[in-house]
């Protein structure tokens, strides 16, 4: 394996790099937050309970968690702007799939389909903007791609509002693929291609990742549904089996796809963990925070998707100053009050909703929780990537994705089942008590990640 990447000879233009890189990540950030202000209109559409609902997002962000390092792996081996034109060409046909979904079986297969594209286009899209910029100008590019990413975080509610309120739902999914295809030729012709070389990644143990992944989460969905409950148990200690076999294999293995070396470092299995529960919690609410606001305050889509603001938009208008606060104080500190300001929120919000208060009441709670967000991802991200040497960097980037993508499907389970125990949809009281139990469980993720940001080095290097 090589340590330089291969680059195309002809000199390419850093604004296509960066404009072609940024909009792939942004479309693939996009698909995983509009489907929120729809969620209620497929429910009724399809008439399906809010257990079956929730794989409309798990499992878009299973499989991208599930096949991420093996794209990872494949790219370096063939070339990443090849496996990223790929990609979305495979969002693209999985987008057409959800809109044409006649039954919620079929989006949800079409669904996995554009997880599967979406999972190379972020780490794809990451190497050819890496490979494309030297280390001085590199630094900035990645901030305007991760502010782009930010931006599709504040968008996705409320374009998936108006668009529902305007036409269907079916149209969150057909606006993906004109400006798909566009970026698939613009991106052979633009973008440098790139490759590190190296193995294809082990199939048994690709295979042993998406499956365990993808059925402790179908094991825990399926937890809550009415009817008999050992086809969930069987599935859930079968999938933690293979998670074990995974983990076995990788320590024996020359060529790991997670080398568990890495985990020995305190500051890279504080913030491992610390993300997984993070985007936990944070996932559990943007699965219900829309529909509460419609099922309960009596908002359209719309109204919905523009009252998530105050939330959302904390994600990107206080990033850079989260950028610079790590920098200076340290990952630690930086992430602990974050995450001890999103428990907060959640806690808050927990008591608004449960009084029944009306909307304005929760603004000061999502902006406060929405601020935790923004400040604990790049600590928790700079303290992965810092835990490793400058060659393990590809492969922290695609765990601390893994675990991110992980954590939220994970976070939007055990959401659901708090609010199928304690509320349900028969009315507005009692979905607003389902909401409340999912807001404390979220908030009690929040609280654990915290804790575990306690482990990650006291820093203040860039």
């Amino acid at each position: 394996m090589t340590n330089a990447p291969a680059k195309a000879s002809s000199k390419v233009s850093g604004g296509w790099v960066l404009g072609l890189t940024s909009l792939g990540f942004f479309m693939a950030m996009m698909d995983s937050m509009i489907v929120t202000t729809a969620s209620t209109a497929i429910r009724e559409d399809f008439d399906v309970s809010v257990a079956q609902l929730q794989w409309t997002l798990n499992a878009y962000n299973v499989s991208i968690a599930a096949f991420l390092l093996i794209g990872v792996a494949i790219g370096n081996r063939i070339g990443h702007r090849r496996l990223y034109t790929l990609g979305l060409l495979v969002f693209v046909i999985g987008s057409a799939a959800c809109a044409l979904a006649p039954n919620l079986g079929i989006l949800i297969a079409a669904r996995i389909l554009q997880g599967i594209g979406a999972s190379v286009m972020t780490p794809m899209s990451m190497a050819i903007l890496s490979s494309a910029f030297p280390p001085e100008r590199r630094g900035k590019a990645l901030g305007v791609w991760s502010g782009v990413g930010g931006l599709a975080l504040i968008i996705g509610p409320a374009l998936g509002g108006v668009i529902v309120s305007q036409l269907t739902w079916q149209w969150i999914f057909w606006i993906n693929i004109p400006i798909g295809l566009i970026v698939i030729v613009l991106s052979r012709r633009k973008l440098p291609e790139s490759a590190f070389g190296g193995k294809l990644p082990d199939a048994l143990d690709s295979v042993l990742v998406v499956a365990a992944s993808g059925g402790i989460v179908w094991a825990l969905s399926e937890s809550v549904t009415p009817g008999d409950h050992v086809p969930a148990l069987i599935v859930g200690v079968a999938s933690v089996l293979l998670a074990v076999a995974f983990i076995l294999r990788q320590r024996s293995s020359a060529a790991p796809m997670i080398p568990l070396s890495l985990f020995r470092s305190s500051a890279f299995s504080g913030g491992a963990i610390g993300t997984f529960v993070l985007y936990a919690a944070m996932y559990g609410v943007v699965f219900f925070l829309p529909q509460y606001l419609q099922a309960v305050t009596g908002a359209d889509a719309l109204t919905a998707g523009l009252e998530m603001l105050p939330w959302t938009a904390m994600l990107v208008l206080l990033a850079p100053l989260a950028g610079s606060a790590v920098d200076r104080y340290g990952e630690r500190p930086v992430a602990v009050v974050s995450l001890l300001l999103q428990t907060i929120g959640y806690v808050w919000i927990a008591l608004v909703s449960a009084s029944g208060v009306s909307y304005w009441a929760m603004v000061a709670p999502l902006v406060v929780s929405g601020a935790g967000i923004s400040m604990a991802g790049p600590a928790l991200q700079k303290a992965v990537l810092g835990a490793v040497s400058p060659a393990q960097t590809g492969i922290a980037s695609g765990v601390f994705n893994t675990f991110r993508q992980l954590g939220g499907a994970v976070g939007t389970s055990i959401a659901v089942i708090l609010f199928s125990t304690f509320g349900g949809t028969g009315s507005s009281s009692a979905f607003a008590a389902g909401f409340t139990a999912a807001l404390v469980g979220s908030a009690i993720l929040a609280f654990i990640g915290g804790v575990s940001a306690m482990s990650l080095r006291q820093s203040t290097k860039a």
